[in-house]
């Protein structure tokens, strides 16, 4: 297949989207990026980092690369050493969607993952609805399974805000006090953690992340966020990002792998989800879902000018 890109526009904002890996490839205000993204989108077949794609069948990491489910033993594609990482190998990020443009601001994209890809039980019908309605970017996901199946679906954007200096120009503020403590493989272990183990500070709007650590944690979002952004960043440029989610947290991550072409900590990453690790931590809130039980996710970005 070939990769095909879509351009989504509403005023002064812009976006482009590829049909590999539900990506979006770049995101841009009067010509500012807000995103990392290649230019040449054969170089996300290659890509490393899952810049912009739609990660899962389960995203983040899924310790032992199996789970059990119904009594049966699930083997998994195991592609971060024995662990699975963003469903493996063959996972959502690494597979042609159809795409389709609805509105001039409006694109819709659809994946039919089939019963044992990367190891997961059944066939799931994934959808992702992207509306760009300036200064917002929203992204609602659907999958409806045949079967009961994990889903836990993240999307994979590095922001950048404009700045070339990435996480040394950025603040990242979290609507969390918790983090999930990880072992020495990043898995999660069940137990969770005071953020300011971390570093996060505490000033009075929200808990801060200090961008230029080398941060890679699922921050447990507090429940009585309700309608403020469950996540902030902010840049020297002038620029905002309001990050809206139904989800229970998200993974922030500041990019401390990156390289070439980008620099290393280049951009900032808030992946809401499920919790990872959730099939095979008890305590932790299901990620299964049935026919009768279909996954949803809404995800919306929202740029504001002038704050710092």
């Amino acid at each position: 297949m070939q990769i095909e890109q879509v351009s989504l526009t509403d005023e002064t904002m812009s976006v482009s989207l590829l049909n590999y890996g539900a990506v979006t490839q770049g995101w841009w205000l009067d010509g500012t990026p807000l995103i990392l993204g290649y230019e040449n989108p054969q170089d996300y077949l290659t890509d490393p980092y899952y810049l912009g794609a739609i990660v899962g069948r389960v995203a983040n990491r899924l310790g032992g690369g199996q789970f059990e489910l119904h009594g049966i033993c699930r083997k998994l594609d195991a592609n971060e050493g024995e662990n699975t990482l963003h469903g493996g190998s063959v996972g959502l990020s690494r597979q042609f969607w159809t795409i389709r443009q609805i509105a001039p601001n409006e694109a819709v994209l659809n994946y039919l993952s089939p019963d044992g890809e990367g190891g997961f039980p059944g066939n799931v019908d994934f959808q992702v609805r992207v509306l760009l309605h300036s200064p917002c970017l929203t992204y609602e996901i659907k999958a409806t399974p045949d079967q009961a199946t994990p889903i836990s679906v993240a999307q994979h954007n590095y922001f950048c805000l404009g700045s070339k200096l990435g996480a040394s120009d950025l603040r990242v503020g979290v609507a969390s006090n918790q983090f999930l403590e990880i072992d020495e493989a990043g898995i999660a272990t069940g137990m969770r953690r005071d953020a300011t183990e971390i570093g996060v500070g505490s000033p009075a709007d929200q808990p801060s992340v200090d961008a230029e650590q080398d941060i890679d944690h699922f921050f447990v979002f507090d429940p009585k966020t309700q309608r403020r952004p469950v996540a902030t960043i902010t840049a020297k440029t002038g620029l905002r990002l309001n990050v809206y989610s139904d989800q229970p947290g998200a993974q922030v991550y500041t990019g401390g792998h990156l390289s070439h072409p980008f620099p290393r900590n280049g951009g900032v990453c808030v992946e809401p989800s499920g919790y990872p690790n959730a099939v095979n931590v008890p305590g932790f809130p299901s990620v299964i879902h049935t026919p009768d039980n279909p996954y949803y996710q809404k995800l919306t970005l929202k740029i504001e000018r002038g704050r710092d």
